[in-house]
């Protein structure tokens, strides 16, 4: 797969926040941890101007931010969730994310000997995606995220399709789909950012799939 598609200059990581306040375990202070990794590491101050932290960065510009799910309405965006489990960090509450989490897979990162890391399965990280691009706001910084946003969701799609793994993603897609009107809405939004081939490969891959998102408006 093109590695400048999956290219990143940042590092989220996720966690529910029931299991945060749950486990009655913590990690020790975050800032301490990536300290050890890179000194330079800093807290960033949030944007809605809370004293609570949600992201750290180093001198060369790279990016540790932790997320959690949105939990009820939008009232709870731009307001830091306190992760009990987080010492130090609290985390940035996201729409959607729920679904992004939700069973993920063991993985390895390859460096060196290999790393072993936990990450969300590729089929709702394809669908996740699709939603994401629909909700980027539209400046030159946001259509540059959004479209890669959708040329990973497509590849990945192309990729579970070589890898017959379409029940998978089947499931995922349906999923998604029966949650609501505002989930349909956003793949049917992402999908009609696509670039003209794109759109025609995802609609047919999902009309293989028995969704066919925009039936209703033809």
């Amino acid at each position: 797969m093109p590695a400048a598609s999956f290219q990143t200059g940042d590092a989220d990581f996720a966690q529910d926040y029931a299991n945060s306040a749950e486990v009655e375990d913590s990690l020790p202070p975050i800032l301490e941890i990536l300290k050890g990794l890179d000194p330079t590491f800093r807290p960033i101050m949030h944007r809605s101007g809370s004293l609570r932290v949600t992201s750290f960065i180093n001198r060369s510009g790279y990016k540790v931010e932790f997320l959690t799910g949105n939990r009820g309405s939008d009232d709870h965006m731009d307001k830091p969730a306190d992760m009990p489990a987080l010492d130090g960090a609290s985390a940035e509450p996201l729409r959607f994310l729920d679904f992004l989490i939700y069973e993920p897979i063991r993985a390895v990162m390859l460096h060196k000997s290999g790393i072993s890391v936990i990450v969300p399965a590729p089929e709702r990280y394809a669908i996740h995606k699709l939603i994401v691009a629909s909700r980027r706001v539209v400046d030159t910084l946001g259509s540059a995220k959004r479209d890669k946003d959708l040329r990973q969701a497509v590849l990945l799609f192309e990729a579970l399709d070589v890898a017959n793994r379409l029940n998978e993603l089947s499931d995922a897609l349906h999923e998604a789909w029966e949650r609501g009107e505002a989930w349909r809405y956003a793949i049917k939004t992402g999908i009609g950012y696509m670039s003209r081939a794109d759109r025609a490969k995802a609609e047919a891959l999902f009309k293989e799939l028995a969704v066919d998102p925009f039936k209703e408006d033809r």
